[in-house]
């Protein structure tokens, strides 16, 4: 997920040098979702990785 994060991240970037304002607006979006999905997952699996070992 992390992987698709940065691509979107990129293609905003390029799509905004490139004057294409929609374009970036929307991936840079799509990046932003993706993040707090992975920022989501990334926190449950470590709280999770806690239960584990303290049981």
């Amino acid at each position: 997920m992390l992987h698709y994060t940065v691509i979107f991240f990129v293609l905003a970037l390029v799509a905004a040098l490139l004057g294409f304002g929609g374009i970036a607006a929307g991936a840079a979006t799509i990046a932003k979702f993706l993040f707090v999905g992975f920022m989501i997952v990334a926190v449950l699996t470590g709280v999770k990785h806690l239960a584990a070992d303290a049981s």
